[in-house]
């Protein structure tokens, strides 16, 4: 099927396509983009129409490099009808490309389970497998089961420590807290060495992802009314995805000078947002991000470990690179070399978070 893109810049129309596609993504809407604006990326938006009707949903981001050349990036997408009309895509994305536009880089938001039953496919017509940007080994949870055999789904330890968080009293879901989730945040990366982005990136997520069809909210979990874990959630369609987030120790003390006692925020926090997402209608939950290997030593490890208590759906999103121009495997290579002095520079490693 040979394939147009139709540019678009009306969001609410942008939003219905992108929401009503079956392989799909939140970071695919417009309000992603608008945050992504924020960086400096400039967010182009297309309908993909073929046989005089619209097969799929792609924003790019156009991102400058050095003078003279740009990469175009489409974070977890296109939005399609099937993966079968990638080849076609990267035609047409030919077609509206700029000169400079040295490369293209999709992220098919089409999970591929980490238990090899699946292959991962390693090209999609001229597309060639690559890195990805948006962290591609992740945990998926099924939220279509009922709340019982949700709970019962847990890990046993999970179930341990949402029950103790109820008993004393934790209390978590939905918040407009936004400078309670700043701290957790702000707290959070800086004791894993993560890096983040400006705040006004977050801030304009939150208010543009609900202004034209998707979500963008946050969860926290509260102890006696201070906030000690959450996160940041983006969705879109049938699907809620965790972006940020993190947690903070609790240093308060009784007042008969006891300090106190553990009392399983994050487990709470994580378990609500699952309850939340299904009682609101998204049927996929998406805990973003857990490392390619296993390493006890990293932070990274302890944040597996717990996403894994609340579901064992381990899958891939794997990336493809699509050449544009003769630069484009310089520019790779350029690319991962400052990625590497960027992690030497703020981790002391130059292996990524994950």
């Amino acid at each position: 099927m040979r394939l147009t893109l139709v540019p678009t810049t009306d969001p609410r129309l942008y939003d219905d396509a992108v929401r009503s596609l079956p392989i799909t993504s939140a970071l695919q809407g417009w309000g992603y983009g608008e945050a992504r604006r924020v960086l400096g990326q400039l967010p182009l938006r297309y309908l993909i129409q073929g046989q005089g009707r619209t097969v799929g949903a792609l924003q790019l981001l156009r991102k400058r490099l050095v003078p003279g050349f740009a990469i175009l990036y489409a974070p977890r997408g296109p939005a399609l009808e099937s993966l079968e009309l990638l080849p076609a895509v990267a035609e047409a994305v030919r077609k509206v490309a700029r000169p400079t536009d040295a490369l293209l880089k999709i992220e098919p938001p089409s999970p591929i389970p980490a238990d090899d039953s699946v292959p991962i496919p390693e090209t999609f017509g001229p597309f060639r497998r690559a890195e990805s940007e948006q962290p591609e080994h992740t945990i998926l949870a099924d939220l279509t089961r009922t709340e019982d055999d949700l709970f019962a789904s847990l890990h046993s330890m999970a179930r341990r420590n949402v029950r103790t968080a109820q008993k004393l009293g934790v209390v978590a879901g939905r918040d407009d807290d936004f400078e309670a989730f700043w701290e957790i945040f702000t707290a959070t990366n800086e004791r894993a060495r993560l890096g983040a982005f400006p705040r006004a990136y977050y801030e304009t997520m939150l208010r543009e992802g609900n202004a034209y069809g998707g979500e963008a909210y946050i969860v926290l979990s509260r102890y006696e009314g201070k906030a000690l874990a959450g996160g940041f959630f983006l969705a879109m369609g049938t699907g809620t995805y965790y972006l940020f987030g993190g947690s903070v120790r609790d240093d308060r003390t009784h007042p008969n000078g006891t300090p106190y006692k553990d009392v399983k925020a994050p487990d709470a926090f994580y378990w609500n947002a699952m309850l939340d997402a299904k009682r609101r209608g998204y049927t996929l939950f998406d805990f973003w991000g857990i490392p390619r290997r296993l390493d006890e030593t990293k932070h990274s490890y302890g944040v597996f470990k717990m996403k894994l208590k609340f579901s064992e759906q381990r899958v891939w999103y794997p990336a493809y690179d699509l050449n544009l121009n003769p630069a484009a495997p310089a520019i790779v290579k350029a690319l991962r070399w400052r990625k590497t002095q960027n992690n030497l520079r703020k981790r002391g490693s130059a292996e990524d978070v994950l």
